[in-house]
């Protein structure tokens, strides 16, 4: 899912404090590990990311509240993604989050969010969302690479989905459709009332 990132704080983002501290400890330490792995210096990948030393050794510890944004560069710049570093890869046959675990990825002025809630360890990850929309706002992606995909359920409401190149559709609750999002695209919700749909991606 090509995200609109955004500012705000992870820690502005979540649900609650414990499990944005665990999700900001688990962050920096999938950071560190993998710029580790590349041979990297603390400076080397702040200055690939744009960012001072300071923050990044403050990411690694989890003592930041990085933006969004900042997350996502440190991601592009060790050649991953935000998803890939916030996802638990917990070797367990079966990982449970429970509610608090969740985070909350995008938000706007409207109040409507998108909420990841787990992803696979496979490469490339599937991703497992819930989002609301609120009524008369729109969620404008960027395109992802060619292959990629989204899978949509809708749980209350009307979901309007628009792509380049393609007439709108409208899907009322309980339809599900899959998308190619190797092209811009968004979510619109043109009714009254707020639209509730879950909503799988795996991006190539």
């Amino acid at each position: 899912m090509g995200l609109s990132l955004e500012q705000t704080p992870l820690a502005e983002q979540g649900p609650s404090e414990p499990s944005t501290s665990r999700f900001l400890i688990r962050v920096g330490q999938q950071i560190r590990l993998r710029r580790k792995e590349l041979d990297l210096t603390v400076q080397e990948l702040a200055d690939r990311a744009g960012i001072s030393r300071r923050m990044l050794t403050q990411i690694e510890l989890g003592q930041a509240n990085p933006s969004l944004i900042t997350v996502d560069s440190v991601a592009h710049a060790l050649n991953t993604d935000f998803v890939s570093l916030a996802r638990d890869d917990s070797p367990d046959r079966l990982l449970v989050n429970g509610p608090d675990d969740a985070v909350v990825v995008w938000s706007s002025a409207l109040g409507s969010r998108a909420v990841l809630h787990v992803a696979t360890t496979c490469e490339p990850p599937a991703e497992l969302w819930t989002w609301t929309l609120e009524p008369n706002d729109v969620y404008q992606a960027e395109a992802d690479p060619a292959g990629s995909q989204e899978l949509y359920v809708v749980l209350s409401g009307r979901l309007t989905v628009c792509a380049e190149g393609m007439d709108s559709v409208t899907l009322p609750v309980g339809a599900s459709a899959r998308l190619s999002t190797d092209l811009r695209y968004r979510y619109e919700n043109r009714t009254s009332r707020p639209v509730r749909f879950v909503h799988v991606t795996q991006i190539t």
